[in-house]
């Protein structure tokens, strides 16, 4: 019971969080610490729309905190491994948004370095022990695969700002070689949590919309762009290799039949 209300404070907290990133109640994101988070701030930075995926995490994160409170789920292994830590991700995306509010750039690196850590948990610790049922893998295991993937592209574009912030640009070089190293972590990931499709789809998402910005928006850059392109289809590819040979999507679609 105590899990389950820390999670559902934790729940309302982001959501107050997101309604002052947004500019509902404060300051939108874009425009905190002189537009350094902006999607035209640096080459690392993924346009605007790719931003949209939040509305989907949110949503699956309400649908989270209302399917812990489920009967069948109160002494569910998963929600006792995960609950905590998934309370802890809601905080830290709330304080992340909070720490732009002050035009605290780099402590904004320190918050989601330390979010991406937590959802690395999570992720590990639902694959460990795989869903149950099609609406657990998609409330549970799809929301937190998408916030772990997103997160990592925001975790590059984020350190990227706050070295901007600091009048420190990073070329197209450097700044297509931070590309192939999300897109090893996407390898990474696919090998060592069976390829799952939302942590994927994520990074995917995250690179193509870099690349579009890259080509239709300022700053370009041709070289970033082809790089995102290339390091979005491994990352995809890469998936679709280790769900195959992942025992969960085996057990899962045996379930299914």
């Amino acid at each position: 019971m105590v899990r389950r209300l820390v999670v559902t404070v934790a729940g309302i907290a982001c959501v107050t969080g997101t309604l002052v990133g947004t500019g509902v109640v404060g300051t939108p994101v874009a425009d905190t610490a002189g537009g350094a988070l902006s999607d035209d701030a640096t080459l690392l930075a993924p346009a605007g729309p790719a931003f949209s995926i939040w509305s989907v995490i949110y949503a699956g994160l309400a649908a989270y905190v209302v399917w812990q409170w489920l009967p069948s789920q109160a002494a569910s292994p998963r929600m006792r491994a995960t609950g905590w830590l998934a309370a802890a991700s809601m905080v830290l995306n709330a304080g992340w948004l909070l720490v732009t509010q002050q035009d605290w750039v780099w402590g904004s690196v320190v918050v989601i370095v330390a979010l991406l850590a937590v959802l690395v948990e999570i992720v590990r610790r639902l694959h460990r022990d795989p869903a149950r049922s099609a609406v657990e893998v998609v409330v549970v295991d799809g929301t937190f695969g998408l916030y772990l993937g997103w997160v990592a592209v925001a975790t590059c574009a984020n350190t990227a700002a706050a070295l901007a912030s600091d009048d420190i640009t990073l070329p197209a070089v450097p700044s297509a070689l931070v590309v192939v190293l999300v897109a090893g972590a996407g390898v990474l990931a696919a090998w060592a949590l069976g390829g799952r499709w939302a942590v994927a789809g994520a990074i995917a998402w995250g690179l193509g919309w870099l690349a579009y910005g890259r080509v239709a928006e300022s700053p370009e850059s041709t070289l970033v762009a082809v790089v995102a392109v290339v390091a979005a289809v491994v990352v995809v590819l890469a998936a679709v290799g280790w769900h195959r040979r992942s025992p969960a999507a085996g057990a899962l679609t045996r379930a299914g039949r």
